[in-house]
């Protein structure tokens, strides 16, 4: 069995039994350093992150990231390299766990250093059609005293990932409330949804 397959099998067992799922390594330091090296990571390409569903709007002390919708047909080999993995495991975790998610998006997401986003459960009250909620981290040589971890709330206590290159986090959108803690160092990642439609092409 290939490494993919058993990063597949992880997340759907972790999926299953927690509600989430860590995997280091999903992609490795070449296909990382080959997104990286795009440039797309920088606030003249970027937009400021809003808040809310539709008619969204802008409150750093909510959230202070900067993103980028990925059109899925328009995009570099680089990043077609890991949603095409992404839409694997999509395929995967419907046969696995009997889903039915029909499609994803993704977006570029950068935080300045300093910046955050406060406690928040990812599945809008107005549309409950984002399931799964999947991260990758592009940070190489990331340390703890850097910060920005991912914070997760689950039940009676919480958990930290640190946003280490290549690491893959992905959790139930409509059940873990998380927040992004603040960084020393610009904090990078594809952020993206499994949905149980097709994905709305209008924020692209």
């Amino acid at each position: 069995m290939n490494q993919i397959q058993n990063s597949f099998e992880t997340i759907a067992d972790g999926l299953a039994d927690k509600g989430y799922a860590v995997i280091d390594n999903f992609l490795s330091m070449t296909e990382v350093q080959a997104i990286l090296d795009l440039g797309l990571f920088n606030e003249n390409d970027l937009k400021k992150a809003g808040i809310g569903k539709g008619n969204k709007h802008i409150n750093e002390a909510i959230r202070g990231d900067f993103i980028q919708w990925i059109n899925k047909e328009q995009t570099p080999d680089s990043i077609k390299n890991y949603t095409d993995k992404l839409d694997a495991l999509r395929l995967f975790l419907n046969q696995s766990l009997y889903l039915s998610l029909k499609d994803y998006e993704v977006h570029l997401a950068m935080y300045p250093a300093g910046s955050f986003y406060k406690r928040h459960l990812d599945q809008f009250k107005s549309d409950d059609h984002r399931k799964l909620s999947v991260i990758l981290y592009l940070n190489k040589d990331w340390s703890l005293d850097q910060g920005g971890q991912l914070r997760m709330f689950l039940n009676d206590e919480s958990l930290d990932f640190l946003p280490i290159a290549g690491r893959l986090v992905c959790f139930r959108s409509d059940m873990i409330e998380h927040e992004v803690l603040p960084a020393t160092r610009t904090r990078m990642s594809i952020t993206g949804w499994m949905l149980d439609q097709l994905a709305d092409l209008r924020h692209i």
